[in-house]
């Protein structure tokens, strides 16, 4: 064993901060090796029978293999704790070896500090250990923990003292699927989501499982827990003595942890005076002055200067959404990704008719004539100039158990947008629809731009009832499923397949940060039953198999930039645009962004993967990547493995593409989805996340309460101002960006590849891009010809600025999913 020096940082109390503990020997290797000179003039050519003689000649060496040796090294390492205080309680932790509580399971994290051999003589010869992960006591581990050098090697390649090391790393990593996870495991391995209900607290928490042939998923990281009493299918939520369980490397580190809990304790101290101003004089609204002072409290309660909170109410909010807006915020929104090119006219839905009603819309073109600047309706779809955000199959199969729900109402909405001569959107035809009930009663209804007072309010409410199925949809399939869940396999076979001295995983390893974590804290806060989903949107118990039924239509070959332009109808490839795809809707601030740093991930992917990768067959030789791919697919997506349409891994070209589009997932398109959400979504009447009324119909009771009071009819639609309250609070510690942050373009580890510029150049490049895309779309911000983010009360579209001071800024976009 070797004896390893430790530092550790904070005032010195107790302890020396320097004291010994058991590393793991390292494995070199004696390398000895044969030269063999042929001077052979360059004009000289070989006969067949000479080459055979040279090869027999080859042949006849001896050639000696590689021997393994163990040598003893010390080296300066540094020691991460949250505290001094926790670090004395670490110590007593570790020397008594009966302690095996919780705290102790969490134990130590070693970073080398040193490059040299032996820090108090150092020697010409150098080298940096790749140990940034959590080392546990031996009476919870006794497997020695293996370190390798930085340096990446493809596995055919790896050192031959080194190849059984690297699988034996990799097999620790994997587990035998048995048994229940403690903190300290560092095993990854799948299970269904079968942990969101907690049926022995009551049949109404209970929840199905998600993953299989009835409900197809993505599958998360197994935990191994007991299943609930009532259900044997179900695991049991998490408790005190089972806390949920992340793979220790893959937990917050105690500074990105401390920020996720001081934001969402500043995002309830911030709104805690008002919440029980509402809770004790109780909470109708009466005009939307109630509304906007209750923002106004919010914001002058917030004490947190370095942050831009200030600017998420920037101008004057607007009472309710006015139709322009309502169009940019297809465009340049949280949600900017469901709007679609419309194809056909009328519009058909995909679910059965015999379940669902007839599939042919309510929409007709006398409901549309009158705003489409003298064309036809096939006139305009021939130009590409109707688009629409279609929501009618996503919510009609679920509306029936919403609706059943005293305080949620909600429809399934198909939304007509026109593209003016201006480069804007502009709403013109909303379709409502409700599951048929009665043959002989319509459940579709076609609500058109106001032509008097009482059309005015019930276009007003028609858009409020679209935002919310956006709202809904936003959360649940773009942000949730479509980023979180369908990384997270990647993910686990990644670290279960491609060893830390893998060249694509020291690429991933970025972008792959605290997800797994953050995933965690989602299947106990955010999807649960009686979450936060389900306690702030209108879908409640209906919300995962929403994203289940979602999941049968996603692809993961569409998930990249371009072709999911492509496959909404928003782009046409055209090889003469600097990104090979000429945009219908030229001032689209997401697609116009997004592009510069798409090409930009694509660019550095290429010279990375073409470093390692010459030639297909270094693809089909790799087998741990082969290996990763393969697991991804056929074990993390196991419910989709059939489908034909999965990408191939066959040439460097396929790499690019795949991790390409893992990359952009991960960063850009989660950044944009994710930190508008309390900028955007933040004020209530412009964006409810429900609604609490229907639209009265002439022949309905509530029609003449509608017609008499239309704006507190409007009013008493969404939710109280408790809730709202209650939103604000969630919406500032998820749009919250941690103050170590790691933004696209950083990267702290260019050490790795220390002996290849080639690299080092590569992503120099791509940081300089990152810094140039910043400027760009500053400039963009200011282009009053760009409607869409520029303007006269338009609020700039800064989502994916790729760098961002700590707190709630609406910018920056980081290397992973980690909120």
């Amino acid at each position: 064993m070797a004896a390893t020096k430790i530092e550790t940082s904070g005032p010195k109390s107790l302890f020396s901060n320097e004291f010994l503990c058991n590393s793991t020997s390292l494995i070199s290797r004696k390398r000895r090796t044969v030269k063999v000179r042929m001077p052979v003039a360059a004009t000289a050519t070989f006969t067949a029978i000479q080459m055979e003689a040279k090869l027999i000649e080859l042949d006849s060496i001896k050639v000696i293999p590689e021997t393994p040796v163990q040598f003893a090294m010390s080296g300066q390492v540094k020691v991460e704790y949250d505290a001094m205080e926790q670090m004395k309680e670490l110590m007593f932790n570790w020397w008594d070896s009966s302690k095996t509580a919780v705290d102790a399971q969490r134990g130590v994290f070693l970073q080398l500090v040193s490059s040299d051999i032996d820090p108090t003589s150092p020697s010409k010869a150098s080298f940096i250990l790749d140990c940034q992960s959590w080392v546990q006591p031996e009476k919870l581990h006794l497997e020695k923990r293996i370190f390798f050098t930085n340096k990446a090697y493809l596995p055919n390649e790896t050192p031959m003292g080194l190849r059984e090391l690297r699988e034996k790393e990799l097999r620790e990593m994997r587990g035998n699927g048995e048994g229940v996870r403690v903190l300290s495991d560092r095993i990854y391995d799948y299970d269904v989501y079968n942990d969101l209900g907690n049926p022995d607290k009551g049949l109404e928490f209970a929840r199905p499982d998600l993953g299989g042939q009835r409900r197809p998923y993505p599958r998360r990281c197994r935990t191994g827990r007991p299943s609930t009493n009532l259900d044997p299918k179900s695991e049991s939520p998490e408790n005190e003595m089972m806390p949920m369980y992340v793979p220790r490397d893959e937990a917050f580190s105690d500074g990105k942890r401390r920020t996720v809990d001081a934001g969402s304790r500043k995002g309830m101290m911030k709104n805690l005076l008002p919440f029980f101003k509402h809770s004790i004089e109780g909470d109708p609204i009466n005009s939307f002055a109630d509304i906007n002072n209750l923002y106004k409290e919010s914001r002058n309660r917030s004490k947190f200067p370095v942050e831009s909170t200030a600017n998420a109410f920037k101008f004057d909010p607007l009472n309710i959404v006015s139709n322009d807006e309502f169009g940019r915020f297809t465009l340049a929104g949280m949600n900017p990704i469901s709007i679609e090119r419309l194809k056909v006219f009328p519009p058909v839905s995909k679910l059965d008719p015999s379940i669902y009603g007839p599939t042919q819309s309510a929409l007709r073109e006398e409901h549309l004539i009158s705003h489409l600047d003298g064309m036809s309706v096939q006139q305009a779809i021939e130009k590409k100039k109707l688009f629409t955000l279609d929501y009618h199959d996503v919510f009609l199969p679920f509306l029936s158990s919403i609706n059943a729900h005293p305080n949620r109402k909600a429809y399934a909405t198909r939304t007509i947008f026109l593209l003016t001569q201006f480069g804007t959107l502009k709403p013109i035809a909303i379709e409502l629809s409700l599951p048929s009930m009665n043959p002989f009663k319509p459940s579709k209804q076609v609500i058109t731009p106001p032509v008097d007072a009482t059309s005015n309010w019930q276009w007003q409410l028609a858009k409020a009832h679209v935002c919310s199925n956006d709202s809904g949809a936003h959360e649940l399939i773009q942000h949730w499923l479509r980023t979180h869940a369908c990384m997270e396999p990647f993910i686990i076979a990644a670290r279960r397949h491609l060893s830390v001295m893998h060249p694509i995983h020291k690429l991933l390893h970025p972008h792959m940060r605290y997800t797994m974590d953050i995933n965690a804290r989602a299947r106990e806060l955010l999807i649960n039953a009686d979450g936060i989903i389900e306690s702030f949107f209108s879908t409640k118990e209906c919300s995962m198999e929403i994203t289940s039924l979602a999941y049968k239509n996603w692809r993961f070959d569409m998930e990249s930039l371009p072709a999911d332009l492509i496959r909404r109808g928003i782009a046409e490839q055209d090889p003469t645009e600097p990104h090979g795809i000429k945009l219908l809707i030229e001032d689209y601030p997401y697609a116009n962004d997004g592009l510069l740093i798409w090409s930009a991930i694509e660019r550095l992917v290429k010279d990375y993967v073409n470093h390692y990768y010459p030639d297909s067959n270094s693809i089909r030789s790799d087998s741990e990547l082969n290996t990763w791919y393969y697991e991804s697919i056929n074990v993390g997506h196991a419910d989709l493995r059939h489908e034909t349409w999965w990408p191939k891994l066959s040439t460097p070209d396929d790499l690019v593409s795949i991790l390409a589009t893992l990359i952009w997932i991960s960063s850009a398109k989660h950044a944009a989805l994710n930190f508008g959400q309390y900028h955007y979504g933040g004020y209530v009447p412009v964006r409810p996340p429900y609604m609490r009324r229907l639209i009265p119909n002439e022949d309905d009771p509530e029609y003449s309460n509608f017609v008499s009071d239309p704006e507190g009819y409007f009013l008493s639609s969404l939710p109280s101002l408790k809730e709202m309250t209650s939103l604000l609070s969630v919406l500032d510690m998820l749009s919250t960006h941690s103050d170590v942050e790691e933004y696209l373009g950083d990267r702290k580890e260019l050490s790795t590849w220390r002996g290849n510029p080639e690299i080092i150049e590569a992503f120099y490049r791509f940081s300089m891009e990152m810094k140039a895309t910043e400027k760009e779309i500053d400039r963009r911000n200011s282009d009053p010809k760009l409607r869409n983010r520029c303007g006269a009360g338009v609020s700039p579209y800064q989502l994916l600025v790729p760098f961002s001071g700590p707190g709630v800024s609406c910018r920056g976009v980081p290397n992973s999913i980690s909120i």
